[in-house]
Formats: C-alpha cells, structure tokens, sequence
C-alpha cells in the first residue's frame, strides 16, 4: 500500500500559476503511475496528467503545454505545477497511484490523496 498526503492548493487571478505537491509513503519501492485528476462541480471527474512508471507523461488537451506532472522518485513526491491558469481549471485536485501491469501500463487507480481546492478567479 502506498499513502499520499497533497498539500498546495489555494486561490490565484487568472494568468496566474500554482505548484500542488504529493507526497507518497509506504510502499514506496513498488512502481506506480502517478496523476493528478480534478473533479469540478457538476463535471465528471477528469484526469488532467499521467506520468507512469517509466517517466512518459501524458496531459489532458485542455492542460497540455500549461500543466508539469513531475515526479522526484528519491524523496517520493509528485508535483503539478500550474502555469497560466484559467477559470475553468477551479476544481478540487487529487493525486492518485495505480499499481502497473506487467507490460508497464496503468492499472486501476486505488490509492488516492485526500483532495486540494484550486480556485481561478478572473
């Protein structure tokens, strides 16, 4: 099992940029895939950035070239930096891991973090 506790989060103006950490214990010598999904009122949960076990990140279109998914594997810690924010990427955040299947890809996601708030004012 691994545990993740997020921190970050917050408000910020429109333009502006914000950095959400995660940090993993436990067992932490397993490979996950690491992402990031967010979940916005009335919207489906959504994944905004993969990176998997290998380091090939992957991002959502709506994210891609403003969002970093980034994974420092010596002190286990993921992190989203957000650059360039709009107000629709208010949404409450989480950090998620899956375990990964023999040819390296992603399996269910089960173990997640307790959520962060992100507010994007214009």
């Amino acid at each position: 099992q691994v545990q993740l506790v997020e921190s970050g989060g917050g408000s910020v103006q429109a333009g502006g940029s914000l950095r959400l950490s995660c940090t993993e214990s436990g067992d932490t010598d397993r490979r996950y895939c690491m992402a990031w999904f967010r979940l916005a009122p009335g919207k489906e949960r959504e994944v905004v950035a993969v990176i998997d076990s290998s380091g090939f990140e992957s991002y959502a279109g709506s994210v891609r070239g403003r969002f970093t998914i980034s994974q420092d594997n010596a002190n286990h810690a993921l992190s989203l930096r957000m650059n360039s924010l709009k107000p629709e990427d208010t949404a409450t955040y989480y950090c998620a891991a899956a375990l990964t299947g023999t040819d390296g890809k992603c399996l269910q996601y089960t173990y997640w973090g307790q959520g962060n708030q992100v507010t994007v004012s214009s």
